[in-house]
């Protein structure tokens, strides 16, 4: 027994050992200035802390820290200070070692980090929405400090996924579901390429086995037929570019499951029919970075005299980059086998920098500086969105993430300066981005030196002056037009403080008119007013009463007293006497606990006409879909589609209320709908008609269909079994002819 355990260790000793030379190993091949003593120093500490102790999977829990080390290291491309950070990021939490002692053995700056990495620990989303907001308004406070607290941060997500195959499915989904919710859309803005396309595949895989496994399936099997028309399409090109006297890698890299995954959605196409499967990427050496635009606009010269150009996506990102640093020069052309390719023309500095992000800048710049203006204007704009926070901590997510995963446009100010905005960003974003007073005065603008209302969108290249009015106040209405996270928070945070001027007028109306009759304005009788005045709750109260839209008047003074019943009515009520308890019960989200048990799958059946859950109406679940249930107040069950929307928002913030589902065999019919498109012509309406009701022997429940200028459109309810009977009424439906599309709606 002994041996064994002996045995044991050593073979753990040795897989420590192994995966710590390795991290060391690409650390000592960086350009980094090498602290190796220090590391060494780190991981000895570390693994100490740590001794005994094992992951959910069984390996010693140093191994953890190493791999989140190693990421940092060879995936980010981060340092000394960093790489003791991530060996050291559990230490504070998990053991009873303290900041003040890794500071005492490390330094202020690797403590500063573990500490920041300790107070975001645990994942940034717990039960509470609130709990969840705030810890994620750390996590993002920390940027401004502190930026490979963050880095640090996505490289423990990472491995904690790629690691995620030891955890119950409820946690899988939680995970999962946050991971794709905030993490991915975080990497993306850090410019984290490689990272945030990794965190949403296996987001995607956990959120969706079966579909993955099929999408990585077809991916393999159709690689032969790929690497063939890439080869045809690459030949005539890498001639020019040897002509060129280049030295360049250029390779095809294929979509990942995920995107190929959400135009299949988005476009409701099989995968046969996803043409773009692979985007075609030209990696240049070039020691000089001033020639590299040049180089750049030299490779799309010669690629344009072989292959036609599509001129509406032709995108210059060397000349304005992204926000995150993003630079290459990307066009699409007309492959051999007639499909569109999207080619992406980069110098190996960019191609470093634009997989790597924000980190890669410390490879080309001299000293441990950060070079990084178009990421500090993005984190600027996260700190002022900081000082104004949401009180609803899910609105405060969403506004939060509205920047996140922003495609840009890029417009100028009268002046000439350049302002990059998310896409669809109205003149109103711009007033808010500008000045929080220009926003709220907004009235107007001139577009190219044309009048536009407020509400107008913007496209890259306008130039936009804006019109602003000090009588000017901002309205509710104004949301509908903002799309940039600080002119919501903004646009809210003056609406909070204009009503709440509203209110307390309210409230001194309210108590002057009671005390005027004689009454004080105690919690009982407010509460009798607002039942009476069906009002949401006391601010709201008042701020009708502010607002004039409640009245002083003898039917409020009812509501405050009421007749008092007679002697029979309370017999009637009590007739037995004692203590009558008719207090109403209070149940809130907060406070009620799921009693339906999460930890294991549970079934949804109908049973003698009575179902045991509810569909969610924001995406319509049938048997077959990827379905997550959520235990909401009342203890029901609301079953939501994986992707949906709604559902990743509730993933990310009520973790504790998420429940794996399996769909029961039922005779019940479900609701669905089909969007059909196609060419006019006479007899194909009832040709739809028959294969639906005849052939198929659906249950039609309504049909729309408008026709204009030989094209028509057609919608379709029906009521069907399963998920499968609608897949294959959109192939039966695609045969007809005239058809071009039929897709579930």
């Amino acid at each position: 027994m002994n041996d064994t355990i002996q045995i044991s260790a050593e073979r753990d000793d040795a897989l420590v050992q192994q995966a710590y030379e390795y991290l060391l190993e690409g650390y000592m091949n960086s350009n980094h200035r090498k602290k190796k003593d220090l590391i060494e120093k780190a991981f000895v500490f570390a693994r100490n802390a740590h001794a005994g102790v094992r992951r959910r999977s069984g390996e010693p829990y140093i191994m953890h820290p190493i791999a989140v080390a190693t990421i940092v290291s060879r995936e980010i491309g981060l340092g000394s200070t960093s790489i003791c950070s991530a060996l050291l990021h559990d230490v504070v939490e998990d053991t009873e070692y303290t900041v003040e002692d890794i500071e005492a053995q490390f330094g202020p700056k690797i403590a500063h980090i573990v500490e920041g990495l300790t107070k975001i620990s645990g994942g940034i989303f717990g039960d509470m929405a609130s709990a969840q907001a705030e810890n994620f308004r750390k996590l993002l406070l920390t940027m401004g400090d502190d930026i490979r607290v963050v880095l640090v941060k996505m490289a423990d997500r990472l491995h904690n996924m790629r690691t995620l195959d030891s955890m119950p499915p409820q946690k899988q989904y939680k995970i999962a579901g946050e991971t794709l919710y905030i993490y991915a859309p975080l990497a993306h803005r850090l410019g984290l390429f490689a990272i945030k396309t990794e965190l949403e595949d296996l987001s995607f895989k956990y959120e969706h086995p079966e579909i993955y496994h099929q999408i990585e399936q077809q991916i393999s099997d159709s690689d032969q037929r790929r690497t063939e028309v890439f080869d045809r399409f690459a030949a005539p090109i890498r001639e020019r570019l040897d002509k060129m006297g280049l030295e360049y890698e250029f390779r095809a890299r294929v979509k990942s499951c995920y995107s190929i995954w959400k135009k299949m959605s988005r476009k409701q196409v099989p995968f046969e029919e996803v043409y773009d499967l692979y985007a075609a990427r030209i990696v240049f050496e070039c020691d000089n970075e001033a020639d590299e635009k040049r180089i750049c606009w030299n490779i799309y010269s010669e690629i344009t005299d072989l292959y036609r150009l599509h001129p509406d996506r032709v995108r210059d990102w060397i000349s304005t980059p992204k926000v995150n640093g993003y630079r290459a020069l990307h066009i699409t052309v007309m492959g051999p086998d007639g499909n569109w390719v999207e080619v992406q023309i980069r110098s190996r500095r960019m191609d470093d920098v634009d997989e790597r992000g924000l980190a890669a800048h410390w490879k080309y710049k001299i000293g441990e500086g950060i070079e990084d203006t178009e990421l500090t204007v993005w984190l600027q704009t996260v700190q002022d969105i900081l000082k104004h926070p949401e009180p609803n901590a899910l609105d405060f997510l969403d506004t939060i993430k509205l920047n996140l995963f922003a495609s840009e446009i890029q417009v100028f100010t009268p002046r000439g300066d350049l302002i990059s905005l998310p896409k669809d960003a109205s003149v109103l974003d711009l007033a808010f981005t500008l000045h929080t007073e220009m926003g709220t005065h907004c009235i107007a603008g001139k577009v190219n030196h044309k009048l536009v209302p407020l509400s107008h969108k913007l496209h890259s290249g306008d130039q936009v002056e804006v019109l602003t009015s000090h009588s000017q106040t901002p309205s509710a209405e104004w949301e509908k037009f903002l799309v940039t996270a600080k002119g919501k928070t903004r646009l809210r945070a003056a609406l909070r403080h204009n009503r709440r001027i509203v209110i307390n007028n309210g409230e001194n109306r309210l108590r002057n008119f009671l005390m005027a009759n004689g009454i004080e304005m105690t919690g009982d009788v407010i509460m009798r007013i607002i039942n009476s005045e069906q009002a949401q709750n006391k601010d709201d109260l008042f701020f009708l009463i502010g607002n004039n839209e409640i009245a002083m008047s003898d039917q409020l003074l009812r509501s405050v007293k009421p007749q008092q019943p007679s002697l029979i009515d309370r017999w009637l009520r009590n007739p037995f006497g004692g203590a009558s308890n008719n207090k109403p019960k209070a149940e809130t989200a907060d406070s009620a606990e799921p009693s339906i048990n999460t930890k294991e799958i549970y079934e949804l059946k109908t049973e003698d006409g009575i179902s045991n859950y509810k569909i969610a109406p924001c995406c319509r679940p049938i048997p077959g879909d990827d379905v997550v249930g959520f235990i909401n107040e009342n203890n029901e069950v609301i079953v939501h589609k994986q992707e949906c929307s709604r559902a990743q928002l509730l993933k990310s913030s009520y973790g504790g209320r998420l429940v794996q589902t399996q769909w029961a065999v039922s005779r019940e019919k479900f609701p669905a709908s089909v969007h059909v498109e196609g060419i006019d012509r006479l007899g194909i309406l009832q040709e739809i008609i028959y294969i639906i009701s005849t052939n198929m022997a659906i249950d039609m429940r309504s049909l729309n269909i408008s026709a204009r200028d030989g094209v028509f459109s057609c919608d379709l309810d029906v009521l069907i079994a399963d998920v499968s009977v609608v897949t294959n009424l959109c192939k039966r439906l695609k045969k007809v002819k005239g058809v071009n599309s039929a897709s579930r709606g």
